[in-house]
Order: C-alpha cells, then structure tokens, then sequence
C-alpha cells in the first residue's frame, strides 16, 4: 500500500467507526482563517485532539469560541490524508461549564443590546384582559402543568393554546424558534375574535446548560419580531436569558406568568364584588335615610294640615259673624247710595265733555271755512283753470285758442281765450 490508500483506508475506517461523537474539553490555539473556517484543539489537560469547524457550520454557532473556555463539540472524526492527522470536524458546539456559558451569554447580550433589542420602546403592553393565551414550552414538562393549573383555577374564561417544543438540549432553540414563528403564521389566519392575545415561553427550572436553548441569538430576534406580546417565563427567579431581556414582559416562573395573565380576572372579579357590596351598603343606607325623610315628611304634613284646618275654621268664624241679615242690608244700601253717586258724577262729566267738544269743533270749522280757497268764490271771484287743470294765474300763460274752465261760486264755464292783455 502507498501511503495515500493507508490514510485513505484508515480515514474510511475511522469515519465510519465514529460518524457522531459527543467531545468535551477546553479550547486551545484557536485561530479564525481568512477563509473562514475555524481551527483550535481541544483539551482535557491530559490529551488534545485538533479540531476544525468548517464555515459552513460555524455560522449556526451562536458565540465566538475563545482560547480557555470548555465546551462539548458533537462532530464527526476525520483522517486528514495530506498529513495523515486525525481531527474532529465540527457540527455543533455549545460552551460547557459556568465561564464558557458566562461569556457566550455576554457575547450574545452585548451583540443584541448594541443592535437595540432590549429598548424598552420596543416593549409593549400585554392585553388588559386576555382572552387566548398559546404556551411554547415541553408539553410533558412542569411548565405547562403548572401554568394550566394557575390559569383554570383563577381565569376559567382564559382558553389555552400549547405549542410543543423542546426546551433542553441540542436542537432546542430552532425548536422554540419554529414555534413562535409557527404561531405567528398560524395566528394571522384567525377572525379578530379568535386572535391570541398573549404568548408564552418557558420551562422550568435547572442548570445553565439546561436553560442555555432560551439564550440563542436567532430565538432572540423571533421573539422580538412576534406579532403576539412575549412573556418569558424560564427557570426560577433568580435565572435571567437573552429570551427575559428580549421579551415584552419577563416573568421569574411560569407560574407567574400565568399569575400574570390571570390577574386580570381576579381583579375584575374583585371589584366587582366590593363594588357589590358598597351598593349593598349604598342601597340600605339611602333606604334608612328615605324612610327618615318619609317619616319626617308625614309628621310635618299632619302637623300643617291641622294647622290650616284650624285657620280655615277661624276665618269661617269671622266670615260668619260679619255676614248677619242687618250688616248684609246695610252694607247694600250702603253701596247703592255709592253707585248712584257715582252715576250722577258720569253723566255730568259726559255733559260737560260733549259741550267742550262741540264749542272747540264749531271753532274749527269756522277757522277752516275762512282759511278755504272756495271761501273768496262767495264774494264774486272765480278760478280758472286750464285744460289740463292748472290754476291760470298770469294772462301771459295763455294764447289764443287755450281752452279754459272757469269755476264760480256756483257752477262752471267753459271758455276759449281770443286774446290777452
């Protein structure tokens, strides 16, 4: 055999004796080619083993690996044939231990903070009384458990709405990613009634690594970027992802994201009991105070009824003594001998009002007899009009062949001028 059909044989042989293995170990020599491929060793302080994560797999990792850092690779072993070394080529990597999850956190949170992400402007409000809430988490995990037990006890007009996805280990956060990214779609088919007002997304407790699926870049920015307002629920209280910080609303457990979302309802159904019983109060108070008033009303009409009885039996009394037959007939003579007074007193004043009258007509009727044009017709004058009838004043108004009209003092003339002087 030739050197090249060794390697080529013992390649063969090792890639189908270890075609996926799961590798821990900590990062040394890292480099980061031009070509972007990237090349370190792993390191168990006893042994290394050369490792390459090739560019078309390095983009799905979500940090960038640095010298120092554990972390557990799953890939694949290889013979590279020109030198005849063996070495891991990469499919997945993910930081192992609390430095390595510690720094790939800070890596992602830092990258999406400076992008703007966490803005609280971005945040908005979850609905004042949801309706429909969707849950992404492990439909066999606590998680739903105990958010569907929260939600059916204290909001029985909340219906539920589980989207199952895996929320531990490799291939969990494209899970979860698919899922909001799946409700989303789903949701826009709805009518407006049937819309989800509210989605989930968590687990329960555990490890960082257990958690570590909530802490992934591309599963940040679906959740940014859903239609439905995010509640995060991972973990316990003391536990903050990327997933919290990106969310609208972040909640310790899933426990209290339900807590959250029911709360409404207990308000609603809170206030609306106390509001019941301050009517309750309202109404008996009102009812003692109209029941006073009424009292007090019916006393005081019994006590001004007997009074104007009493006044109205007083004035019959007076009335009546005033009204015997010798003070009726003296107060009607009394009063016919006023009345015919009075009627003499009218009819001289008519006398006297006809007779000033009549001096001051006769008066003016002789100040207008002698102020009338017709008047000087008496004493031998005439008028003479035109035909036209104007009042012929100057002989130089009129030519010969004019016809006139002359009025006397009784009747008219008709007449042609001949001449004038």
């Amino acid at each position: 055999m030739t050197v090249s059909e060794l390697n080529a044989e013992v390649r063969s042989c090792v890639e189908r004796q270890f075609a996926s293995v799961w590798v821990e170990g900590e990062i040394v020599n890292f480099t980061a080619h031009g070509s972007g491929h990237w090349y370190f060793s792993l390191n168990d302080g006893s042994a290394q083993i050369k490792v390459v994560c090739f560019k078309g797999s390095n983009y799905r990792i979500r940090f960038k690996p640095q010298n120092g850092i554990a972390v557990r690779v799953r890939g694949r072993l290889s013979v590279y044939e020109p030198r005849g070394e063996y070495q891991l080529v990469v499919e997945s990597l993910e930081p192992s231990g609390e430095g390595a999850l510690r720094l790939a956190y800070e890596q992602i949170k830092a990258k999406l903070e400076g992008e703007g992400l966490f803005d609280v402007a971005l945040k908005r409000p979850i609905p004042f009384f949801p309706r429909r809430v969707a849950v992404i988490t492990s439909p066999t995990g606590a998680a739903y458990h105990d958010i569907h037990n929260v939600l059916t006890r204290r909001a029985k007009s909340v219906s539920i709405l589980l989207i199952p996805a895996t929320v531990q280990g490799e291939g969990a956060a494209d899970s979860i990613r698919r899922a909001v990214i799946n409700v989303n779609i789903y949701n826009r088919t709805l009518a407006p009634m049937q819309k989800i007002d509210v989605l989930i997304v968590g687990r329960g407790g555990g490890s960082a690594e257990d958690l570590w699926a909530f802490n992934d870049e591309l599963l940040a920015r679906s959740l940014r970027s859903s239609e439905i307002p995010v509640i995060s629920a991972v973990g316990h209280e003391i536990d903050w992802t990327i997933s919290d910080l990106v969310a609208d609303l972040r909640a310790a457990t899933p426990s209290a994201a339900a807590e959250m979302v029911a709360r409404r309802e207990d308000e609603i159904d809170g206030a609306l009991e106390a509001r019941e019983a301050q009517l309750s109060s309202l109404m008996e108070y009102k009812m003692l105070v109209a029941d006073t008033r009424m009292n007090d009303a019916i006393g005081d009409l019994k006590t001004h009824f007997a009074a104007s009885v009493q006044r109205a039996t007083t004035r019959v009394s007076n009335i009546s003594s005033r009204l015997t037959p010798a003070t009726l007939t003296a107060k009607t003579t009394a009063i016919g001998n006023l009345l015919g007074m009075i009627d003499q007193r009218r009819t001289s004043a008519m006398d006297r009002s006809m007779n000033l009258k009549w001096e001051a007509l006769k008066l003016q009727m002789a100040t207008l007899d002698a102020l009338s044009p017709l008047g000087v017709l008496t004493r031998g004058y005439s008028i003479t009009q035109t035909a036209d009838g104007r009042v012929l004043r100057d002989a130089g108004d009129a030519k010969a062949g004019d016809k006139l009209k002359i009025r006397l003092e009784r009747g008219k003339l008709n007449a042609e001028v001949l001449s004038s002087e």
